[in-house]
């Protein structure tokens, strides 16, 4: 899987924020008025842990498990803050 342009290894059945979070990848998103968000409840409830998969906004990446190919985007623009923890 990529992160940002980032090869990520990953084990089968693992989840997107598991690799992400093993990568040393700890902030998935920026919320508006508030900062950095990453992995929060890691049970789908909280929702912090959106990213963009092959294209698609706002999925779940504690949720979703990891795919060869997969095409990840954290939604963690330039301008909103750092892509990679401090």
């Amino acid at each position: 899987m990529r992160v940002d342009g980032r090869d990520l290894a990953a084990f089968k059945g693992e989840t997107i924020h598991a690799a992400m979070i093993a990568a040393g990848i700890q902030h998935f998103r920026h919320a508006p008025g508030s900062g950095p968000r990453g992995v929060f409840c890691g049970m789908g409830i909280c929702y912090d842990c959106m990213v963009r998969v092959n294209g698609k906004d706002n999925q779940r990446a504690c949720m979703t498990q990891v795919k060869d190919g997969m095409e990840i985007q954290t939604l963690i623009s330039k301008e909103t803050g750092p892509k990679e923890p401090r």
